[in-house]
């Protein structure tokens, strides 16, 4: 994990609220990311956790609340502050039709920047693409699809990337794979917000962790702070510290069978 930044946040969202007819999704979302920090945003399917981060990237609008990404106001400076972010959806934009060195060079020459072929060699030195860089695309596993699919989002340099869901449908060898991606865009000082239903890749991957749950934070810490939420129990004199799925289904109302199962256990008071 990285160590996070005392200076201002780069993102910082107050009172946000969006419904859509009836259905109320955000209530009221409040939360700040540091800079240079990686801020999971945690819940199950249909938290709001989407909806989230297509508001925070000017791509749906808010019915409540202020948000500023960057220090720019993504209602008042929609253009500065969609310039300073990317977005990686939940499923790989990749043209499988061209080689992974073909679509990064198509991106940069969109973007207009100068000498696309030396940007897609270094990104693809940078995430380990540079032995398949000829090949189709359609030939890549899938964790090597998202690599590029991050890759090609951050051609610009942009300070903020927002992953969507990042590793859903992927095996557990690629998972790994994208979760390296991630803290080495971390390394390199990019702010990451990671939204995620994959309580073992907040725990792996988060300096912070924010809990939505009907359309609310719930909870907003550290791994550490959060364990404190969730007294440690004692399996034959052996303390077990909660997991974060634990904390979790404790914090939501869940079910916790884990820690009383197999063997006999004691709370620690």
């Amino acid at each position: 994990m990285t160590t996070q930044s005392i200076a201002a946040p780069v993102i910082r969202v107050q009172g946000l609220e969006k419904s859509y007819g009836k259905l109320d999704v955000l209530r009221g979302v409040d939360f700040e990311v540091a800079r240079g920090a990686v801020f999971a945003l945690l819940g199950s399917n249909g938290s709001g956790k989407t909806t989230t981060v297509r508001i925070l990237a000017t791509l749906l609008k808010a019915d409540a609340g202020r948000v500023s990404v960057n220090g720019f106001d993504i209602a008042a400076q929609p253009a500065n502050a969609r310039a300073s972010i990317s977005l990686t959806g939940q499923f790989a934009a990749v043209d499988e039709i061209l080689s992974g060195r073909e679509n990064l060079v198509l991106v940069a020459r969109l973007r207009h920047l100068k000498d696309p072929g030396a940007i897609a060699d270094d990104l693809l030195r940078r995430f380990s693409l540079a032995e398949a860089d000829a090949r189709r695309v359609s030939t890549y596993s899938g964790g090597m699809r998202r690599r590029l699919d991050i890759a090609m989002s951050l051609i610009g340099n942009s300070p903020v990337i927002f992953l969507d869901e990042p590793t859903a449908g992927l095996d557990p060898e690629a998972r790994v794979e994208v979760w390296q991606t991630i803290r080495e865009l971390a390394r390199h000082g990019t702010t990451v917000l990671l939204t995620t239903q994959y309580l073992d890749e907040a725990e792996q991957l988060a300096d912070r962790i924010a809990i939505l749950h009907q359309g609310r934070i719930i909870v907003n810490g550290t791994l550490t702070e959060l364990k404190r939420l969730h007294p440690p129990t004692m399996v034959e004199y052996v303390e077990k510290q909660p997991t974060l799925e634990e904390i979790f289904l404790a914090i939501i109302g869940g079910d916790d069978k884990s820690a009383t199962t197999g063997t006999t256990t004691r709370e620690r008071r």
